[in-house]
């Protein structure tokens, strides 16, 4: 697996840096690492960092409340990537507007964030200078509208939970990121990604902060932190919203 969560300060990969606007780091004061993106810590409190903006296009599945969505978003804004919504509930996403405030003197948004409808628009041109995150919020059998066709764009599937459906979208993500499930849907998880039986139940005893990153040869358990400006506008981390 490519796109990894991997421990700060071990050479385990690099991730580029990005321009950001001084502003938007004041405004969601973020921790990286070259440009990755600071998911959570371990159980040591070691920060630990995905590789989320690389030069092969890449997939990501987020099984979970749109707290944890919109966290990643975030902080995708704040390593300088643009970002897309689609959705079908675009006022819970225009908190990352607000976040990401005006482009200049007249007031108008910042080009950084989209919020769109759930039908295809055209993109901007991602680069390395410019990485692009698309996230697709349609529910748990999404249409597949923005799939990753060029380097420097990566498409977020958030799941709101496992559905049959969504196996094929699963199955084909570089990396997952599933917060605690019903007993039932981590019994569809171990059949997707064929997990044994002591992994399946700890996907139903994680705590409301606590997140498991999946992935080839990967099994990491971590616990989501936020920053204060997070917390002014996403609130408490939860599990749901």
């Amino acid at each position: 697996m490519t796109s990894r969560v991997r421990d700060a300060g071990q050479n385990t990969g690099v991730a580029p840096e990005f321009t950001v606007d001084p502003a938007m780091l004041d405004a969601i004061s973020p921790s990286g690492d070259r440009g990755g993106i600071v998911l959570g810590s371990g159980l040591k409190g070691e920060p630990l960092t995905i590789s989320a903006l690389r030069s092969t296009p890449t997939r990501i599945v987020l099984v979970g409340g749109l707290y944890l969505a919109r966290q990643v978003a975030m902080r995708a804004m704040a390593v300088g990537a643009w970002v897309v919504v689609a959705t079908g509930r675009p006022t819970e996403w225009q908190v990352l507007a607000r976040a990401a405030g005006s482009s200049g003197n007249d007031g108008r948004p910042s080009p950084l964030v989209q919020i769109r409808r759930l039908s295809p628009v055209e993109l901007p041109r991602p680069s390395e200078d410019a990485p692009l995150l698309v996230v697709t919020d349609g529910g748990p059998t999404p249409q597949d509208l923005f799939p990753p066709r060029s380097p420097w764009q990566t498409t977020v599937y958030v799941l709101p939970y496992l559905h049959p459906q969504a196996g094929a979208t699963a199955n084909a993500a570089d990396l997952v990121l599933m917060q605690r499930l019903p007993a039932g849907q981590a019994e569809l998880a171990a059949r997707i990604w064929r997990l044994p039986p002591q992994m399946m139940r700890q996907l139903t005893t994680l705590k409301d902060d606590q997140v498991v990153a999946l992935g080839r040869n990967l099994w990491r358990p971590l616990r989501l932190v936020t920053t204060g400006k997070e917390q002014q506008l996403l609130g408490p981390v939860r599990r749901g919203d």
